[in-house]
């Protein structure tokens, strides 16, 4: 049986299906395309549904394919099992109406088993069928599987509420004794309990029955089409083939940990903190490069989760500061041969998980303080519900984290108390949003309101008369505190096409009114939320209307950059850019399209810069009122999929052209300045930009390379530590990094501090570099003090020295230097650090190294071991250490 790295099991998948006649396909992003009834894909066969389910024939029935897949059912139980995950790879074959049970048994058995392929002993494989499934068990026996290795289940049979089902056969691998240590896990195994021996590496379903409610399985009928959908774990299959205990000690897991540990400084022993960080930012980082962000619903609440409860795990490491983020370059490392987008996405996601952290991190403290004083206040171990919602509210505590707080205290809650003040909040934010005038509209008295309202463009004040009021939903005849109001005209622009609505007020002798949003009515008419501030409102009344004179321009100073930034984009980048969504508020812009290409830095760059040399022309904008075909021949840009009217407006800014329903400036002078603060993927070729004009722009610029600048600081500050621990030690070293505090006004300015920060970066790791080499060097030209500690044992020559906080990488040069030297002999090093103690050790004779230091390592409350010659490892108490010599030494007598 072959031992295989994760990377050559993927390509050995694809290379045996492929041999049969399957076509490969790539992996779909994490995010469902077209189904919104999946927050991830979370099998293999997801991405194909179109073809099982007939709507769509693809080039080739036979497919073979290893999809990303996340499932987050049972997130409590990561890091508890050995095989949990939230993240996973599954690797399948698949057949659409084309092969059947008997060859995809066959192709399994011989991928399993063949020679050339994956050669694994065949009374190493275990088989379920389902129990009235002949076929299929009579399949495994004519293969030469003998009929002990073969159970017969009556769970065997896949099936989920009415459409395509059919029995399975399930593959386990025999892991051996050393996972039966009460020599019973055969007969669990037998009857479908748990156990670790037998581990499930793939599931063959043989999907050739219609299921209907009310019928007995054994009268459902046939398809006319059978299929194939098979699944293989790879985190699983690695584990089997690396020969390890469970799945984080496989390389896809390892490098992962090892990293926790030098960012910790704590080494790892099982740990299920451990564990759970590795499990977790590898979903975090593949979800993220698909296009996923953190918010608080949905798919983005289940990322937000993931990180609070990693954060929450490695503040039990010591790690009090923003970690995550540094683990996402391990993440790619490990992935980016088979999956290469992800290293495009690498600074975006780095940047997300960064802020993020840095999110959670200003309110858990808080948050922590507060839920301790409720477990000391409470009386019976309970925490209520409601209590706990606000922590949810006020510092982000997601309930299951709070959950996990209060169990380990032995606390509870009520789920019920908390889902409640969920429902609450929501309806609450509903009925009173201050930006957004927000309305059941589609209750009776809205939809049966037809009288026609006018909007009236380019002017900030102007009269209209109230023709209706509502309230609570029905309509009224008068309004003294909230409620909408409908006016025959009005010059409040109400959200629509990406722009927010106006705010303002509306007022007459009678009534002083606040505007607080405004929103289509059923029936097109502006539908303004007020809040009446003095007087009563009337039907009748003609109210003088003032917007927000203030942020209406910013608005229109904004939307119009979202039409010029289209523009540019085409001109500069490619003229295929089309517009995908946006949004403008009096703050900033916000622009996605779509672009099959990369899009590089030195492009937005070049787009910016000819942005802010069009805008000098001062052009005047023109709208038209025309056919919506005479709309399409003058090249007006329309949005991809929205519908229009026959009449449609056509706003032309300089050489720019484009329906639009929104409010503009008159001239491009009144736009001083646009400046881009961040571009990034969505997923699936849709970018996003994002900017700022005119007084906006320094204040979010200066926020944006904030994190920058906080990170140059630590990297000097650095730096500047290991400049004065060399000096102390006698070691001059060179370095001349300043920071240069300037305010940065465009993209190019935030490239700039980007690129001096990789830079700067780049430098302290050779400074670092430089030092380690020096210190190993002064220290290898006197190795005396260590020399005349080697003492003779029965003729063997023994080191045996306890240390305080020397380096471990220097030490491990001199142990080398001082063996050699030796001829033949054994060394120990007991390093003292506070009270934890590293042990290294060398070994050229019949003492091993590995059982000393893992002999040394348990007797002082850790662990460690490695090979006969070399070995290291680690504890939490130093009192031991002059007993684990004497130990040594009788060995040798």
């Amino acid at each position: 049986m072959k031992k295989m790295s994760s990377t050559e099991i993927r390509n050995m998948w694809y290379q045996f299906f492929e041999s049969k006649g399957h076509k490969k396909v790539m992996s779909a992003p994490l995010i469902p395309q077209d189904d919104k009834s999946l927050l991830w894909i979370n099998a293999g066969v997801t991405p194909l549904k179109k073809y099982f389910d007939g709507s769509e024939v693809p080039e080739n029935r036979r497919i073979v394919n290893i999809q990303k897949c996340i499932r987050t059912n049972d997130i409590e139980n990561v890091g508890l099992t050995a095989r949990h995950q939230t993240f996973f790879e599954m690797m399948g074959n698949f057949s659409i109406g084309d092969y059947f049970k008997e060859e995809a048994i066959e192709f399994a058995f011989e991928l399993l088993t063949g020679k050339e392929w994956f050669a694994i002993p065949k009374d190493k494989l275990y088989f379920t069928v389902y129990t009235q499934d002949t076929t299929a068990y009579e399949k495994w026996l004519s293969l030469g599987v003998m009929p002990d290795h073969i159970v017969k289940l009556d769970g065997n049979f896949w099936e989920i509420g009415e459409g395509p089902c059919g029995p399975d056969s399930e593959i386990f691998f025999d892991r051996g004794e050393k996972y039966d240590p009460k020599k019973d896990a055969l007969q669990k195994f037998q009857r479908d309990e748990d156990q670790d021996r037998y581990v499930e590496i793939w599931n063959n379903v043989f999907s050739q029955f219609n299921s209907k409610t009310g019928v007995p399985r054994e009268e459902y009928k046939e398809l006319p089409s059978k299929n194939i959908d098979t699944g293989a774990g790879l985190e699983r299959w690695a584990c089997v083939f690396q020969g390890v205990d469970s799945n984080f000690d496989t390389d896809l897991f390892v490098p992962l940990i090892k990293k926790i540990e030098e960012l910790s400084g704590v080494l790892y022993n099982g740990e299920s903190s451990f564990k759970i960080i590795a499990d977790h930012i590898r979903t975090i980082t593949v979800a993220l490069s698909d296009g996923a962000i953190f918010e608080n619903v949905g798919r983005g609440y289940v990322l937000r989760r993931l990180l609070r409860r990693s954060v929450r795990m490695g503040k039990k490491l010591g790690l009090n500061e923003p970690f995550m983020y540094k683990l996402v370059h391990t993440v790619i490392q490990i992935m980016e041969e088979s999956y290469p987008e992800l290293k495009k996405t690498q600074g975006n996601v780095e940047t997300l998980v960064y802020e993020e952290e840095q999110l959670f991190h200003k309110t858990l403290a808080s948050g922590e303080r507060r839920l301790l004083e409720l477990m000391e206040k409470s009386e019976n171990q309970t925490i209520s519900g409601i209590e706990v919602f606000k922590l949810y509210d006020t510092y982000g505590f997601p309930y299951e984290l709070t959950l996990e707080y209060l169990e380990e205290k032995g606390f509870t809650t009520s789920r019920e108390e908390f889902d409640q003040c969920m429902k609450e909040q929501k309806e609450l934010a509903k009925s009173s949003r201050k930006q957004e005038a927000n309305m059941n509209i589609q209750n009776q008295a809205l939809l049966s309101f037809d009288i026609p309202s006018e909007f009236l463009y380019n002017t900030y004040t102007s009269k209209g008369k109230v023709i209706g009021l509502f309230q609570k939903e029905k309509q009224v005849d008068a309004l003294e505190k909230e409620g909408f109001v409908i006016l025959d005209k009005t010059c409040f622009y109400a959200e629509s096409g990406g722009q927010v609505s106006d705010t303002g007020m509306l007022t007459s002798g009678n009534v002083k009114a606040r505007v607080l949003g405004v929103v289509k009515a059923p029936n097109g008419q502006n539908l303004h939320k007020i809040k009446i501030l003095d007087g009563k409102m009337q039907l009748g009344d003609t109210l003088k209307e003032n917007v927000d004179e203030a942020k209406r321009h910013a608005i229109e100073v904004n939307h119009s950059s979202v039409h010029l930034l289209q523009y540019a984009l085409q001109k500069i980048v490619s003229n295929t850019i089309r517009q995908a969504g946006s949004k403008v508020d009096e703050d900033s812009l916000r622009f996605d399209f779509t672009y099959t290409g990369k899009l590089l830095d030195d492009k937005i760059i070049e787009t910016e810069n000819f942005l802010n040399e069009y805008i000098q022309k001062e052009m005047d904008s023109k709208t038209e009122i025309m056919s919506l075909e005479e709309a399409k021949q003058t090249g007006a840009m329309a949005l991809f999929g929205e519908k229009y009217k026959d009449q449609v407006r056509v706003v032309t800014i300089g050489d720019s052209k484009e329906l639009c329903g929104g409010t503009h400036i008159k001239n491009t002078s009144e736009i001083q300045k646009i400046a881009i603060y961040n571009v990034e993927s969505k997923g699936s070729n849709v970018y996003r930009i994002e900017a700022v004009t005119n007084d906006k722009i320094e204040d979010r610029l200066m926020e944006v390379i904030k994190p920058y600048n906080d990170e140059k600081i630590k990297l000097l500050m650095k730096a500047r530590n290991i400049i004065s621990k060399a000096k102390k030690e006698g070691i001059i070293l060179d370095f001349d990094i300043q920071i240069d505090n300037k305010e940065p006004m465009s993209y190019g300015d935030l490239i700039s501090e980007r690129n001096e920060l990789e830079y700067t970066q780049t430098e302290v790791k050779e400074l670092e570099k430089k030092y380690q080499q020096e210190k190993q060097a002064q220290a290898l030209k006197d190795t005396s003090i260590y020399e005349k500690n080697i003492e003779e044992i029965h003729g063997v020559k023994v080191l045996l020295m306890k240390l305080k906080n020397q380096d471990s990488t220097v030490l491990k040069n001199i142990i080398d230097d001082l063996l050699n030297k030796m001829g033949e002999g054994f060394i120990l090093f007991a390093n003292c650090k506070g009270e934890n103690v590293n042990f290294i050790a060398r070994s050229n004779i019949d003492l091993n190294a590995g059982e000393i230091v893992k002999m040394a390592s348990t007797l002082s409350d850790g662990n460690g071991g490695g090979s006969k010659t070399f070995a290291q490892g680690g504890g939490k108490t130093t009192k031991y250490i002059e007993e684990i010599f004497d130990k040594v030494k009788e060995q040798l007598s």
